[in-house]
Formats: C-alpha cells, structure tokens, sequence
C-alpha cells in the first residue's frame, strides 16, 4: 500500500484575537434605534434640502417680482417725464416733476424721487426725504454707469429694510439730467416670505413626525416577531426542544418562522432519535453481556462435567461476542464517520468476489432459520476502485438488515448487474416492508421508525456513508406487505487500458 507524502504544513504566526469590542459594533437603542438613526438621517437631509430649497426660491421669486415692478415703474416716470417737461427750460423741468410727483397715484404703494445730476433729491412723493442725499449704491451707479441699477438693504435715512431702483433720466437733446429712483419697502414681502418658509418647516415638521411614527409602527411589527423568535431560540437552546412560533404574515418573517419550527421540530426528532438510540444500543449492549456473564458462570460452576454443555456455552458465548463486536465495530465507523475520519484503503478489485463472499457467509446462518438466499450474477468482471473490506462490510449490513427485517417472507435474493458505467448490487427481501411515512428517514442516524428488531440504528447510516465516499448511491424501495429492495449503485472503474492499476494511495 503506497502512502502519499504529506506536505510540510506552513507555520502560523500566532496573532492576537480580537476583543469583543473590536469584533462587535455597539448599537445603542438596539434594532429600533439604528433603524430610526439610518432612516431618519436621510429623511433629515432631504426635509432640509427641500426647506433651503423652498426659502431661497421664495426669496428670489419675491425679490426679482418688486425687482421688476419697480424698474417698471421707474421707466414709466422716467418717459413720462422726459416726453413732457425737458424740451425748454430747467424751471419748467422742476415745475413739471413736482406736478408729477404730486399726481402720482402709488405713493401709498412706493416713494418716487428724482434725483439731480449730482445725487440730490430734487423732488420726491415723501416730503421727509426732499433735499436730502439717498447715499445708496444704486444712484451713483445709474449716474455713472448711465444703466439701471437696483439695491436692497437698510435705508440710511429711514432704518427700514427697502428696495430701490434708479434709471438715468434725459432731457429731450440726450443730456443726464439726473436719475428717477422708485423705493418699496420689503416689510410686508419679508412678513410672507418668512410665513412660507415658516409654512415649509412645519410641513416638513409634520412630515417628520409621520415618517417616525410610520417607522415606529413598520419597527414594531418586526421587532415583536423577531423577539418572540428570540425567546423560542432561547428555549430551544435550553434544551425544550420541539417549541413552535405563530406564522402571522407569509413574508420573510414568516419564512424564518417555518425555519425555525423546521429546526425545531428536527431537533426534537434528532433529540427522541438519539434518546431511542442510548436505549436501544444499552439494551443491545446489555443482552450480549448477561448471555457471556450467565454462560461464564455457569461453565464455572459446571466445570467439564457436561462436555455437550460445555460446548453449548463457549458457542453462546462466542456468538454474543461476534455480536458485541459487531456493535462495537459500528459504533466505531460511526464515531469515525462523525469526525471526519473514515479512511478507505482504495485499490482496484473485483466487487463480485466480495460480495459472494458475504452471500456465503449468510448462506448457511439462514438456511438454520429456514430461510433461502438466492444469488444471481450477470456474467463478466465488475471491478470498482475502492475499500474492498468497507464494501464487503457494506453487503454484510444490507444482507443482515434483510435477514432481520424480511424474516417473514422466507427468502432472499442478491443480484449483481452493470448499467453503462454503474455496477448494480440488488438485495431484496419478502418481509413486512417499511411504511412509507419512515421510508425517507431509514438512512438517517439513530432511526429504528415503527421496528422493534435489534440493532443500533446506524447500521444503514454507516453503509449510506461508505457507499457515498466511494462515489455511489443507496436508493430503497418498500411497500408493506411486499418487502423491501435496497439497490447499491457503484461507479465501475476504468480498465479500458487492459491492464488492472497498482494499489492506489490511501485517502480519506
């Protein structure tokens, strides 16, 4: 047996673990509290967006509209007077703005002032700022860039928020003569502009306190489930296994519900399982060791006297300890099997010869319990690559569940056969069947179901492993009444070259 090299296993630099803190982000308020952060977070930033939004818009749409209204007014006067006081002389261009100004019907609504060409106030509709220098930016522009020019702020004279508009006037040969300046006062636009924005912010306070308390209520119908969930785990993993949680929404909640009543229900099977499994296997256990114990004793005590039962007792007692061994053997392949450590010494044979060897060794065990075994092989070689001891463990366990379970119908049939790449081996017996609520679980570990036969119970479950390990399947069908069929299914190897491989090297 060629064995391969293992190879040099690198070393591991050992680094420190890390802590709980490090490994575990903190989360105050739980699942409620970061789902309120993360999504209120974001409603935060969109509702202030959407307030700076709402403000500046409503400031420009108000400020450009008396903007606008006051460049027309200005433009008007400016015309209006132009055409009609500035063709003669300088007198009749002051006459002719007073009468303007007083015939001017918005001086409830604006102040109209005309400003000369050095920047003073020659008339205007508020008799408080006659004669007095405006000092604002938009004058002096509009008299020296000769363009219209706006300005809003806190009027120098009159400490009141304004906004003003000043467009260069002309006499009637295009000469500045001065400038026509139109003040509103922006109180009363404030007022509303500071009303819809406050507006704003009580609809999106409004909003917000929706959106928390839509969330509280969305929060709330996960978390109770999700701690009701909690607590079942919690009583599952302190052993009350088979608890089951209410199904109330056919949503991802409730797919998690099913999961865990599937797991619970699974655990509370596996948990009788292995309960039945401790029982059965001490009563198994106990059987075979009274039977040695009583016989020894009793050959003791006898001493040679009896020769025939002298012989009667070793028989028994080797028979028990073939049987002890057997169960022994199992729970070990078993032990191996759950750890990972089954290991097959793999090579190229012939499992026909394996096979007739197991059906040779029952031949006679069950003619004795007046039973036949019938053994029927197609002709040729079937050669696998695999454990030929595993596998001839493999039809001992079929032969012997067989044997136990299909003692009713008095005979036993073992075949042999190949289907393109698959070598068949077929062992059915005329018992009572498996009932076909168990028949899914046979192969599963612990499970005996409705029988009350000997044995362990992972009997089958070690032959489903090995099978498995060298590439096959177990596949069995029953009916009650009928009996039951367990077929084996092995890859066969490839000996197309002509020649049968060397050994190969030992693997798990």
């Amino acid at each position: 047996m060629k064995y391969r090299k293992k190879p040099a296993k690198p070393r591991v630099t050992a680094t420190a673990a890390p802590s709980a803190e490090e490994r575990v982000q903190h989360a105050p308020g739980g699942l409620k509290g970061r789902w309120l952060v993360n999504s209120l977070s974001f409603v935060l930033v969109i509702l202030a967006l959407i307030i700076i939004f709402v403000s500046v818009g409503i400031s420009n749409y108000y400020y450009s509209t008396i903007r606008e209204n006051l460049k027309s007014r200005a433009h008007n006067a400016a015309i209006s007077v132009r055409d009609n006081y500035t063709e003669t002389s300088y007198d009749q261009y002051y006459n002719g703005i007073g009468q303007y100004v007083l015939g001017y019907e918005d001086k409830d609504k604006v102040e109209l002032q005309f400003i000369d060409s050095n920047g003073r106030i020659l008339r205007s509709t508020s008799a408080l700022t006659a004669d007095s220098n405006p000092s604002t930016e938009d004058v002096f522009r509009a008299l020296t860039e000769e363009a219209v020019c706006s300005w809003s702020g806190e009027d120098p004279m009159t400490r009141e928020r304004v906004m003003s508009v000043s467009e260069p006037m002309y006499s009637s040969r295009d000469d500045l003569i001065g400038a026509v300046r139109v003040v509103s006062s922006l109180k009363i636009a404030e007022s509303q502009i500071t009303i819809v924005i406050m507006s704003a912010i009580a609809a999106c306070l409004l909003f917000l306190v929706l959106v928390i308390a839509s969330n509280s209520y969305f929060i709330r119908s996960i978390l109770l489930p999700v701690t009701r969930i909690n607590e079942i785990a919690r009583q599952i993993a302190a052993g009350q296994y088979g608890m089951r949680l209410h199904k109330a929404y056919d949503d991802e909640i409730g797919e998690l519900c099913d999961t865990i009543n599937h797991m619970s229900d699974e655990i509370a099977r596996a948990e009788r399982m292995k309960n039945d499994f401790i029982s059965s296997v001490s009563h198994e256990l106990r059987t075979p060791l009274t039977a040695i114990a009583g016989w020894s004793e009793t050959l003791a005590a006898v001493g040679a006297q009896d020769p025939e039962e002298v012989m009667q007792g070793l028989d028994i007692i080797q028979k028990e300890s073939c049987r002890l061994t057997q169960m022994v053997e199992e729970l070990l392949d078993f032990a191996r099997i759950e750890s990972g450590r089954m290991k097959l010494e793999m090579e190229v044979f012939d499992v026909s010869l394996e096979l007739y060897e197991a059906v040779y060794m029952y031949e006679n065990l069950l003619r004795s319990a007046d039973m036949t075994l019938h053994y029927s092989k197609e002709p040729g070689h079937y050669f696998i690559s695999g454990d030929r001891h595993r596998m001839k463990q493999v039809f001992l366990n079929i032969i012997d569940n067989a044997a136990k379970y299909g003692k009713q119908g008095g005979k036993i049939e073992v075949s042999l056969s190949r289907e393109e790449n698959m070598i068949i081996v077929c062992v059915r017996d005329w018992g009572s069947g498996i009932p076909e609520a168990e028949l899914p679980f046979v192969k599963e570990k612990f499970y005996k179901g409705s029988s009350k036969q000997r044995g362990s119970g992972i009997g089958l479950a070690v032959t489903d492993e090995i099978v498995t390990m060298h590439g096959g399947t177990v596949d069995i069908t029953s009916k009650q009444g009928t009996g039951t069929a367990v077929y084996v299914r092995i890859p066969a190897a490839d000996t197309s070259a002509g020649t049968i491989p060397e050994p190969l090297e030992e693997i798990e």
